[in-house]
C-alpha cells in the first residue's frame, strides 16, 4: 500500500518513514507543511495520508484542512492522524461526513510498534482507529447531548469505546474479560438501541461508534 506522511518535526517525520518502510509500506512522499500535503496526496494518489494537525504555514490546523481537502478530492483516500493533543472538534469533523478509514492516535501514547502498525493497516482498510483518549472526551460531550446513551448499561458503553478503537471482538472480550458470544450479543443491543437495522449497503459497526460519538 501506498502512504504520503505529513510531519513537520524531521526527526518524527524520518522515523515514520523508516516504520513504515520496514513494515512494507512503499512510501510515496514525505512534506514539511500542508501545501505540499495537498500536492504530494495529488500526484501519488496514496491509499492512506498520515498527517500532524499543526503544521506549517500557520501552525494551526493546517494539517487537518489539507486531511479534509485530500478526502473531498478523493473520498476513498484513508487518513490517519497524529497528533500530540486531544482536539474533540478536529476528530468529529474527520468523523461527520465519511467516518470509514479515519484514525486519530495520540503521539506520545504509541509505544508499541507492532500496534502502530496494525492501526495503520486497519485505518488503511476502511476502519476506524481512534485513541482512547479521544474516545472519552467525545463520550463528555455526547453523554450530554445524545438521548439513546441514557438507555446503554456501561458495560455496552465499554464495549462501544472499544469499537470506537478499533479492537475486534476477541480483543474487546479480553480486555474486558468476558466471553466473545458476550460481546456479540452487546453488540447487538448496541445496534438497536441506536436504530441500526441491518443493511446491504452499510456497515452497522462503524455506524454505531459514528452516531454515539457525533451526537
Amino acid at each position: 500500500m501506498r502512504v504520503v506522511i505529513g510531519e513537520d518535526e524531521a526527526l518524527l517525520r524520518e522515523g515514520l518513514v523508516l516504520l513504515l518502510q520496514g513494515a512494507g509500506w512503499d512510501v510515496a512522499g514525505v512534506a514539511d507543511n500542508a501545501p505540499d500535503l495537498v500536492r504530494l496526496a495529488g500526484e501519488h494518489r496514496p491509499d492512506l495520508v498520515l498527517t500532524d494537525i499543526r503544521m506549517p504555514p500557520e501552525h494551526s490546523e493546517d494539517g487537518l484542512r489539507a486531511a479534509v481537502a485530500i478526502r473531498a478530492d478523493r473520498p476513498e483516500t484513508a487518513v490517519l492522524v497524529l497528533s500530540q493533543y486531544v482536539h474533540r472538534q478536529y476528530a468529529r469533523e474527520l468523523l461527520a461526513d465519511r467516518p470509514a478509514g479515519v484514525g486519530y492516535l495520540l503521539k506520545q501514547r504509541i509505544a508499541d510498534v507492532a500496534t502502530f502498525c496494525r492501526d495503520v493497516g486497519i485505518v488503511a482498510r476502511g476502519g476506524t482507529v481512534l485513541d482512547p483518549e479521544v474516545v472519552s472526551a467525545m463520550l463528555t460531550r455526547a453523554r450530554s447531548d445524545h438521548d439513546a446513551l441514557s438507555l446503554l448499561t456501561p458495560r455496552q458503553t465499554d464495549v462501544i469505546a472499544l469499537l470506537a478503537q478499533g479492537r475486534t471482538n476477541a480483543g474487546i472480550a479480553r480486555r474486558l474479560g468476558i466471553s466473545e458470544k458476550a460481546v456479540v450479543q452487546h453488540v447487538s443491543r448496541i445496534y438497536d438501541v441506536l436504530g441500526l437495522a441491518v443493511t446491504g449497503d452499510d456497515h452497522r459497526r462503524v455506524l454505531a461508534v459514528i452516531r454515539y460519538l457525533n451526537p
